[in-house]
């Protein structure tokens, strides 16, 4: 069971409720803290100031007054009237990060909403009433509106929502775990949609799938390494740590750990080259700044999902209007983000196409002894060429653009929910391609017998050829490339290789 409180949700609890089966409480202290304050925007309600979406229209409409005996109908409009999103679904494990999200920025205490919301919210993450979510709408300010609408509906009761894999209505899908729906009091229908739930909760998801790419990229680059007979020295510590590089040092300490033991860099001192190409000698800096800017959108995902992200908020006992939700800070981490898997794809991939090029690998051409009556891996190459250069176009920014928006009320939005789609795409791209490079170096070793590979390339190695057998005479090898794929999501390559050569940084 994981207690929120509004300031200490972690990624690793994200993934765990996103993709799992834990439950979710709210903490006794964050509770409290709740009902203070409720009880502050009641006061707020019962005097005569003007408090903007309490007793007020929305963006531009913020100079209508509303009145009091409206605020109920008031919170309702706002969903029905934002709800609006477009596009593909999100997928499950998104929407369920977004549930835990809201209610957990809510639970500071400073949205004035009312413990009930917040239970709503956390009793449909526990018993499985995933709101169905389009994907498109959201701008990223105020927050995901389209997107949490959709999620607020079926908080009401309307919308529509998935359960046991079924769609049903947002109020059958509550009756069918017999929930009810809630009747929103004021101001809790703009704090359930003015945040950035939505564009977070994806970014949660990416940056812990980025991470875990990354250690996947480390152990198949010294596969590769192996395969092509490269030189240690540029990971030698007494040299990366000249230059105080985020990332680089503990890129170098993983491959110097991967790479104990070998046979195969004993067999060519002398040396094999003067230099090595730098998508071998650079990989600790390359992989470096990757992992710097994955650490960098961490932080920032963090931010947003430990902070109140609505407006106004309730500080002091007084109604502030601000702009916490803004989520330019959150959409600018997630380019770079997909910058890193721009950079992560291309880098790799440039190693696959030395692996098949004879010339530059002194291996079989495209991997295979028979070349001309077999095409070997040659066409492993082209679609990881497709995948990096895919990336190259989803690493332009999307913070870069801004469309005003509620008659330029609303005059520059971060645009951080098509960062974060766009970023998931890349890192879901770059996956591929890694999975690409443990195909061709595992082939490559093969032509280096009897020689041994260092411990964790060699342990990596030897899983791949429980399963897949080396490539011989030439067959499709898409299904291969798959299950590559679905072992890097399970972890399983990663903790083969530090079972042999101990736990990665």
């Amino acid at each position: 069971m994981l207690s929120i409180d509004g300031c200490s949700l972690t990624l690793d609890d994200v993934v765990r409720v996103a993709r799992g089966p834990t439950k979710v409480r709210l903490a006794p202290a964050a509770a409290k803290r709740v009902d203070a304050g409720r009880r502050a925007l009641e006061r707020i309600l019962a005097s005569a100031t003007v408090a903007y979406g309490i007793k007020t229209g929305f963006g531009e409409l913020a100079h209508v007054t509303i009145p009091e005996a409206d605020a109920r109908r008031l919170q309702l409009n706002l969903l029905r009237s934002h709800a609006v999103g477009q596009g593909d679904a999100l997928r499950t494990d998104e929407v369920r990060a977004s549930l835990l999200l809201r209610a957990n920025t809510l639970s500071l205490g400073y949205s004035g909403v009312r413990r009930d919301l917040i239970l709503q919210l956390l009793e449909m993450l526990n018993r499985g009433v995933h709101p169905i979510v389009p994907s498109r709408g959201s701008l990223g300010a105020s927050g995901d509106l389209a997107p949490l609408a959709h999620i607020g509906l079926v908080v009401v009761g309307e919308g529509q929502a998935e359960v046991a894999g079924e769609i049903l209505s947002g109020k059958d899908a509550l009756a069918r775990v017999g929930l009810k729906p809630l009747r929103l009091e004021a101001k809790e229908g703009i704090s359930i949609i003015n945040g950035t739930a939505v564009s977070a909760g994806v970014g949660a998801l990416v940056v812990h799938d980025g991470l875990a790419l990354l250690k996947d990229a480390q152990v198949a680059a010294s596969m590769a390494f192996e395969a092509l007979r490269g030189s240690p020295v540029p990971y030698d510590d007494r040299l990366v740590a000249l230059k105080r590089q985020p990332g680089a040092r503990e890129v170098a300490a993983n491959l110097r750990r991967l790479l104990r033991g070998s046979e195969i860099i004993p067999s060519h001192k002398g040396p094999h080259r003067v230099q090595d190409p730098y998508t071998l000698r650079c990989i600790p800096q390359v992989l470096g700044a990757c992992r710097a800017a994955l650490d960098h959108a961490a932080d920032a995902v963090g931010v947003e999902m430990n902070g109140a992200t609505d407006n106004p908020l309730i500080v002091d006992g007084e109604s502030l209007n601000g702009g916490n939700f803004h989520g330019q800070a959150l959409a600018m981490a997630l380019d770079q983000v997909a910058l890193a898997m721009a950079v992560l794809a291309g880098f790799t991939e440039r190693r696959i196409a030395r692996l098949v090029d004879t010339r530059l690998s002194e291996l079989p051409a495209f991997l295979t002894k028979e070349s001309g009556l077999n095409s070997g891996m040659m066409i492993l190459q082209y679609v990881a060429a497709g995948y990096a250069s895919e990336n190259k176009v989803l690493a332009h920014p999307a913070s870069a653009d801004s469309i005003p928006t509620s008659a330029n009320q609303e005059d520059y939005v971060p645009m951080s929910m098509a960062a974060a789609l766009k970023a998931r795409q890349s890192v879901e791209n770059a996956a591929h391609v890694v999975a690409m490079e443990y195909l061709a170096a595992a082939q490559g070793l093969e032509f280096l017998e009897p020689l041994k590979a260092g411990v964790g390339p060699r342990a990596a190695r030897a899983f791949l050829r429980r399963t897949i057998r080396p490539l011989e005479d030439d067959r499709p090898m898409a299904a291969e490339v798959d299950q590559v794929l679905g072992w890097m999501r399970s972890g399983s390559l990663v903790a083969e290789a530090e079972r042999a050569a101990g736990k990665l940084a």
